[in-house]
């Protein structure tokens, strides 16, 4: 089987023989119920194909489509003008960058159907070429934008200056937004030759007027109906690629049904609606079943730096923001922004949809598999720590103590690594903002440990525990406290009967109570029991 890695050419991906997980059907769909569109989708997740096949599509190219679910739905299969701009490969940090790229896009059309501009703005240049390829093909023209959002993500919150300073246009992600804003607002104005408009991104964005007044796009990214119309069900990959699971079980020495539970484990999760229609990240899914082997594929191929500086910025912790639940209108109808990170976790698809309560309406946001929670504990733990705080060795030495039930030795490495860093959080004045340091702390070293079932703040009838840690042969219990002593949080793990969900678990049972210092910023207190 031939895999379209890094493949967003749907006639390539056709005429070359390399393997396709038909999404026409839901193209068809697409194309026959509505107009505008946006979907958000994380990156490498298929958007670009998408766009690809609903070029082709357009342009009327039907022999690419033989023996597809479109193939005997479509009659017409009619040619239409189609104009597709594609912002992904672009690096828009440097000013300036955004208007050539739109200025030759603008140039191509004009030389395409003969015209002369007459204004400068984008917008309106636009508009021109669209009557002008109405007028002049008898046919209402198609519009794909991918990645709208990356000239704004691209420079989020860097502070880079802006080429002008006019009014309140100080920074670089102010001039570009204001530069999109009047490039967008053409599918208001040219709305009469317009057959179908779709954009593809990451994120919605405030005050960018394609999402604002007249003719917004439907959003479908959180549409139950088109949860599978980028990534792969669960459905698909076991129809699609069989084969291709057994080679992969045999080569890692596991049966078929460990290869499905451990794909699933570590690609699966992602949820786009309340639907829960499981989807798996197609770029991981693909590179595993090339090289037969089990690696963070996709996180590999970018570190979401700008979700570091978001979340920093606005001193925001990730176990404050995973694991709870919301409203939809808090990160799917809500627009990011820089001071609102919650919506860009989730559309990124660094948190996604684990769970929904039908009688509040609202949705629980966690990591959706492994891949995500490793790949993000790195970045966050790196950003939070500083490389030097955590040298390659010492989360090994911590899960051998672990699984050794070696309490002794875990209570030393843990001290010593927080002395470490403790100098830059020490002897801080807020007593909230020390609990929230060491918690956080603590979360952060649970996920780099991705190996075993932890669970942060963990809620029972009788309370909320602070983490459980479950280990092949030992469960540990653990109660934190500040400026206290261990003895007070053995106490509570007691006596509010916190490892009683384990009375009939085989492992050793441990609980452990830990004290930090917000004068030293390390343990002061350690102690802990058998069950």
């Amino acid at each position: 089987m031939k895999y379209p890695i890094g493949m967003q050419s749907f006639d390539q991906i056709r005429e070359e023989g390399f393997v396709y997980v038909d999404k026409t059907a839901l193209v068809y769909d697409l194309v026959t119920q509505g107009k505008i569109y946006f979907l958000s989708r994380p990156r490498r997740f298929g958007k670009s194909l998408l766009l690809s096949t609903l070029e082709n599509y357009f342009l009327g190219r039907k022999e690419l489509f033989r023996g597809l679910a479109i193939d005997s739905l479509e009659k017409e299969w009619a040619e239409y003008p189609v104009f597709h701009i594609d912002f992904n490969a672009i690096n828009f940090t440097k000013p300036g960058t955004l208007e050539m790229t739109l200025d030759k896009f603008l140039e191509d059309g004009e030389k395409k159907f003969n015209i002369n501009p007459n204004t400068p703005e984008p917008g309106l240049r636009f508009n021109d070429i669209l009557e002008a390829a109405h007028e002049k093909t008898g046919r209402r023209a198609v519009v794909l934008i991918d990645e709208y959002d990356k000239p704004l993500l691209d420079v989020m919150n860097t502070g880079i200056p802006s080429p002008v300073v006019e009014g309140d246009v100080k920074t670089l992600e102010d001039y570009n937004r204001n530069i999109l804003k009047g490039f967008y607002s053409v599918f208001k104005l040219a709305d009469r030759h317009l057959k179908f408009v779709m954009l593809t991104g990451v994120t919605k964005f405030s005050q960018v007027s394609v999402f604002s007044g007249f003719n917004q796009p439907k959003d479908i990214g959180n549409d139950s109906r088109y949860d599978a119309i980028c990534g792969i069900s669960k459905d698909e990959l076991l129809s699609v690629f069989k084969e291709q699971i057994r080679e992969l079980g045999e080569a890692n020495g596991m049966t078929e049904e460990e290869t499905i539970a451990k794909l699933k484990r570590k690609y699966d999760g992602y949820h786009f609606s309340k639907g829960m229609k499981d989807i798996f990240n197609p770029f991981s899914i693909l590179n595993c079943l090339d090289s037969n082997d089990f690696q963070n594929y996709w996180f590999s191929t970018g570190t979401p730096t700008y979700l570091v500086r978001l979340l920093s910025d606005n001193h925001e912790n990730v176990n404050e923001l995973a694991g709870k639940y919301y409203p939809a209108a808090e990160f799917v109808d809500y627009k990011a922004t820089k001071q609102r990170p919650l919506p860009m976790l989730y559309q990124s698809g660094y948190l996604t949809i684990k769970g929904y309560n039908a009688r509040r309406n609202t949705y629980l946001l966690d990591f959706p598999n492994e891949e995500v929670r490793s790949g993000m504990a790195s970045a966050l733990a790196s950003d939070y720590f500083g490389d030097k705080s955590r040298p390659s060795t010492w989360l090994d030495d911590v899960s051998d103590s672990l699984e050794a039930g070696d309490l002794e030795k875990f209570k030393l490495q843990l001290t010593a690594f927080l002395s470490n860093i403790s100098y830059r959080f020490q002897r801080k004045d807020d007593a909230m903002e020390c609990e929230r340091h060491f918690q956080y702390t603590f979360y952060l070293i649970m996920l780099l440990l991705g190996k075993y079932n932890t669970y942060i703040e963990k809620e029972t009838s009788q309370g909320r525990i602070d983490c459980i840690l479950e280990c092949p042969d030992y469960v540990y219990i653990f109660e934190f406290k500040i400026n206290a002593t261990a003895e007070v949080a053995l106490r509570q793990i007691e006596e509010k009967k916190y490892a009683l969900p384990y009375a009939a678990d085989k492992r050793k049972i441990y609980k452990v109570g830990v004290s930090f210092s917000s004068e030293t910023g390390t343990v002061n207190d350690f102690d802990y029991s058998p069950r």
